[in-house]
C-alpha cells in the first residue's frame, strides 16, 4: 500500500466517478468496490499505479479549486484527449485546469511546459509562461514558438 494516498469524498457519485476515471485513462482500473445496500457507494481504483480512495459522504462535502489532481502528459494527443474527456460536462479552465462533471480539479500538463518555465534563460522563461497564460487547454507547439521568440 502507498505512503499516501488520495480521498475523494462524493456527496453520491464515488461509483460513478470510478468508472467514469477508469474508463479515460488507458492503465487504469477499479481494484475495490463498496456496496452499503444502495448501490456502488465507494471504493479503492488505480490510473498508472497510482491508488485513490473514493465514498459517498453526503452534501456536505464539495471538491475545492486548491486541490488538484496533476498529470503528466507528454504528447499533444494526451493532452487534447485528457483535456477534452475530462472536461465534458465540467468546465474548460485556464492553463490546462479543468473541472470535470464531478467538481473534481484536474490540471493536464506536459511535462515540456515545466522544462520551460525552469529554463536558465529567464526570457525563454517568462515567454513560455506569457504563452501558457493566454491558454485553456495547453499546447505544445505554441509554448515551444513562444519561448524561441527573441
Amino acid at each position: 500500500m502507498q505512503k499516501i494516498t488520495t480521498f475523494l469524498m462524493f456527496n453520491d457519485q464515488a461509483g460513478s466517478a470510478m468508472e467514469f476515471y477508469t474508463s479515460v485513462f488507458k492503465n487504469a482500473k477499479i481494484t475495490t468496490r463498496l456496496d452499503y445496500g444502495g448501490g456502488l457507494s465507494g471504493g479503492t481504483f488505480e490510473i498508472e499505479g497510482q491508488q485513490f480512495f473514493t465514498f459517498n459522504g453526503g452534501p456536505s462535502f464539495k471538491f475545492e479549486q486548491g486541490m488538484s489532481l496533476f498529470v503528466n502528459a507528454p504528447t499533444q494527443e494526451e493532452i487534447d484527449y485528457l483535456y477534452n474527456t475530462l472536461s465534458e460536462g465540467g468546465e474548460k479552465q485556464p492553463c490546462g485546469w479543468l473541472k470535470d462533471k464531478f467538481g473534481v480539479s484536474w490540471q493536464i500538463v506536459p511535462p515540456v511546459l515545466i522544462e520551460l518555465l525552469n529554463d536558465k534563460d529567464a526570457g525563454r522563461a517568462q515567454r513560455a509562461m506569457q504563452a501558457m497564460l493566454k491558454m485553456t487547454k495547453i499546447n505544445i507547439q505554441t509554448l515551444k514558438d513562444a519561448a524561441d521568440v527573441k
